[in-house]
């Protein structure tokens, strides 16, 4: 195995030969196989180790007889312990996903604070086999069928192309020791209730079924890299940024086919997993929405458009006064008198200082508001204007107008009130500049 392993490394993780390691070392069989490993190959390596506080003893004697270890083979050695019951009520997570979260948060502040290159954890094959059917148990995509990947950023598993018997045969041809963990043999956990009853069912179908399995993952993970660029190429030519919203033409995504699955991986990393809800939208009328955790989606005529959630939206009113010449909250403006006006755009106006009172007031606009909109005649009532502008909604929920005297100066960035507007005539003029996020 030791030949393998080392094979692997070559073959599969060049970048870490001659780095600082840091082994994840729980005091089992696998993490003492893996740090014998890479003694045998002289890697500097290092061992952290969790006391998750779960099983009472249990936890210390793992504890000190992996702080022992690392003592007697003269190895720097860290131990952090957690209450971890506590902190997974706290946070309302289940007590596997707070230890994981404990675990790599801490893990990732000894990469900082003592300059570790990389992360080594020793989970196998059948661990890999164990997560494959907790995803199919559950429903997933492709990637949820790939198993344990082989290394995220500064995390690496040099054992995953193991079996846990070739692990379990090195370890006792090498008379190593380790700690049995009990609580590996309840059926209280999902994995453990696979580990211990599909699993040996499985491999009784085809006593090659890991490595079948093994050949089965390799074909996935390519069709999940084809997948992930073909994504990642539409996404490059196809998700239009504009400000703060991502517009995407549904045209387009229509000759994707099947429709099913590319919508499922395009809006995917943004938690919309529902693809018949999103192959809805598509043919919803306008204004249309769907929302995830993150992320709102909306039908706004032949397009999508996609806003991350925030915890707050701005409201209020937001006084501008007379000796006032820039703003940066809630938008970015700039105040300041002139001599002349100039040929602008919709992010700049120039008025009449002599029409307007101050403080000016900046606010969202409302329903029932109304203004004179330059070039037109007559007045028009704002939610009109947008219609007719063809806003998206958006667009229409983050328009800001600037007032006066309870009445509308500028819908800004988008049409000024001919009253206020400066003219040759003007004799204090002000001109206001609004500049986009």
């Amino acid at each position: 195995m030791l030949h393998l392993f080392e094979k692997n490394i070559e073959n599969h993780f060049p970048d870490i030969l001659g780095k600082k390691i840091l082994v994840a070392a729980s005091g089992g069989i696998d993490s003492m196989v893996l740090v014998d490993l890479l003694m045998k190959r002289k890697q500097n390596i290092a061992l952290a180790h969790v006391n998750f506080k779960l099983r009472a003893a249990d936890s210390d004697k793992d504890q000190a007889f992996v702080k022992n270890y690392a003592l007697k083979k003269n190895i720097p050695f860290f131990t952090k312990e957690f209450e971890t019951k506590t902190f997974a009520e706290f946070h309302k997570l289940s007590i596997q996903e707070a230890a994981r979260k404990l675990r790599y948060d801490w893990f990732d502040e000894l990469l900082g604070t003592h300059g570790f290159d990389f992360i080594l954890t020793a989970h196998h094959l059948d661990d890999s086999l164990e997560t494959f059917l907790i995803h199919l148990s559950r429903g997933t995509g492709i990637d949820g069928l790939l198993g344990i990947p082989e290394r995220n950023e500064k995390i690496v598993r040099p054992l995953l192309p193991f079996s846990k018997e070739e692990i379990v045969q090195y370890a006792n041809a090498g008379n190593l020791t380790w700690r049995e963990d009990v609580s590996n043999q309840s059926d209280a956990y999902l994995r453990n209730r696979i580990r211990h009853h599909v699993v040996p069912e499985l491999k009784k179908l085809n006593e090659d079924f890991l490595g079948n399995f093994q050949k089965t993952l390799g074909q996935l993970q390519l069709s999940s890299y084809f997948i992930r660029n073909q994504v990642e190429d539409f996404k490059r030519h196809y998700f239009i940024k504009i400000n703060e919203t991502i517009e995407i033409p549904i045209d387009v995504v229509l000759k994707y086919k099947p429709e099913e699955s590319f919508l499922f991986e395009l809006f995917k990393p943004y938690h919309f997993t529902d693809w018949k809800t999103l192959k809805e939208l598509l043919g919803a009328q306008s204004g249309k929405q769907l929302f995830s955790a993150t992320h709102r989606l909306i039908k706004d005529r032949n397009k999508l458009i996609m806003i991350e959630l925030k915890d707050e939206s701005i409201e209020g009113e937001f006084f501008i006064e007379g000796n006032n010449t820039e703003i940066t909250q809630p938008i970015h403006l700039e105040i300041s008198d002139t001599n002349a006006i100039q040929k602008g755009s919709n992010c700049e106006i120039y008025l009449d200082k002599n029409s307007l009172k101050f403080p000016l007031i900046l606010r969202k606009w409302q329903q029932g508001d109304y203004f004179y909109p330059s070039g037109m005649n007559g007045k028009k009532k704002v939610g009109k204007f947008f219609k007719d502008e063809k806003l998206s909604l958006p667009e229409k929920e983050n328009a800001w107008v600037l007032t006066t005297k309870n009445q509308i100066i500028w819908i800004v960035g988008k049409r000024a009130d001919s009253r206020f507007m400066a003219n040759e005539n003007t004799e204090h003029l002000i001109r206001i500049s609004y500049f986009p996020s």
